[in-house]
């Protein structure tokens, strides 16, 4: 059959070295002719002023593996048509793998070298062995800012005190300085590592593990890739973010409720008061219940977030229950400090109350009032879940 060889396939034959664009009829013999096959990224994003690796692995079979020695150099253009002499980039020995294992993966330190174009590689040997391989080319894209880092998973819901497990990953085109992957907030230990791809390119990965708490819900968790540029140009950077929805069961010891109001003050017997019991359990609290405690007994007393009461020394300890989808909590129990109210007279009418601790009614000790005069300036509790979301 009729071929055409030319200088990028140098083939003896006979005795004859054929060299560029001689025709003649031969039998292409494998062994003779050989197959040259090259692997590279389809693409590759470049950071305007930072340094980018083009990973790169060719074959040379047929007898040509022969040829493959330190004289041999690694050259790029633009156009699939080229020879060493109109090679756009011409990298050192430096930049390049060890061509002999036919590694051809290239390191430019300078961007401005090059441009958004697809870029050929092309192998000359000071022997027979000079070729193009054009059946492949890598697409560089120049850009001005990297793209956002990827979260792994990209949305969070879990219950709480769940093991969580975040992954950030970014693109490393420039191996010698991947970016610097940072969470905020830090809730864990993080550990980083520059991962290989199937196409041989890397990416930097960060792995925060942590526990899920009703303190994560609705917080934003964010991972900010930073990328060092070679050409003295400021870094720059990327974020990337999840808001978590932490979904909390309502578990007795995970709950406490608080006196948000009325201090400590002993409260005046047959005063009217009002408990209110709120949680910010997630998801929401569909239905609130009240109870009064009576040594052993649980007494129901109503349904609703608040509860209207007179207060008396027989009728003081109280709970409240919350409940929404995924369970039922309980609060602590409450205990007014119920006081008998001396006959006086509030002085104005800012429901500023005054009270007396009877410790010894027949004591002498009511005859100096000022002994005993307690001020209590609200006249609600408010029984707050404050520990679960």
């Amino acid at each position: 059959s009729d071929i055409t060889i030319q200088d990028e396939c140098a083939v003896k034959y006979q005795g004859f070295l054929l060299m560029r664009y001689l025709t003649v009829k031969v039998f292409c013999i494998s062994a003779l002719c050989g197959t040259f096959n090259i692997k590279m990224p389809q693409n590759l994003n470049v950071l305007r002023g930072s340094c980018v690796t083009i990973p790169c692995s060719f074959n040379a079979r047929g007898g040509f593996e022969n040829h493959l020695d330190d004289s041999c150099k690694a050259y790029w253009s633009d156009s699939s048509s080229f020879i060493s002499e109109n090679a756009k980039l011409k990298p050192t020995k430096e930049m390049t793998g060890d061509l002999t294992k036919k590694d051809c993966t290239t390191t430019f330190n300078n961007t401005r070298l090059l441009q958004s174009a697809k870029y050929y590689f092309r192998l000359e040997c000071d022997n027979p062995l000079r070729f193009t391989f054009t059946k492949a080319g890598v697409d560089i894209s120049l850009i001005a800012a990297p793209p956002s880092p990827t979260l792994t998973p990209s949305t969070l819901e879990v219950e709480e005190g769940a093991s969580v497990s975040l992954t950030c990953s970014s693109p490393a085109p420039c191996w010698s300085h991947p970016p610097a992957l940072t969470w905020s907030p830090n809730l864990g230990q993080s550990q980083e590592t520059l991962q290989e791809n199937q196409d041989k390119t890397k990416v930097k990965t960060s792995v925060m593990n942590f526990n899920a708490s009703h303190l994560h819900h609705g917080n934003k968790i964010s991972c900010t890739a930073v990328y060092q540029k070679q050409d003295g140009s400021p870094d720059v950077t990327a974020e990337t973010s999840l808001t978590p929805d932490i979904s909390c069961e309502f578990l007795s010891h995970n709950i406490t409720f608080n006196k948000l109001s009325f201090p400590s003050c002993p409260v005046p017997e047959n005063s009217n008061m009002t408990l209110t019991c709120s949680s910010n359990a997630n998801p929401a609290v569909e239905n609130y219940t009240w109870y009064r405690a009576d040594g052993d007994q649980e007494t129901f007393i109503r349904t609703g977030i608040s509860l209207n009461i007179k207060v008396s020394r027989d009728k003081r300890r109280f709970f409240c229950k919350a409940e929404n989808e995924i369970g039922v909590g309980r609060s602590n129990l409450t205990h007014l400090d119920v006081q008998l109210q001396k006959n006086v007279k509030p002085q104005e009418e800012d429901r500023t109350y005054t009270s007396l601790n009877r410790r010894n009614v027949g004591s002498s000790e009511y005859d100096d009032i000022s002994n005993f005069v307690l001020f209590c300036v609200s006249r609600e509790i408010i029984l707050s879940h404050t520990s679960l979301y």
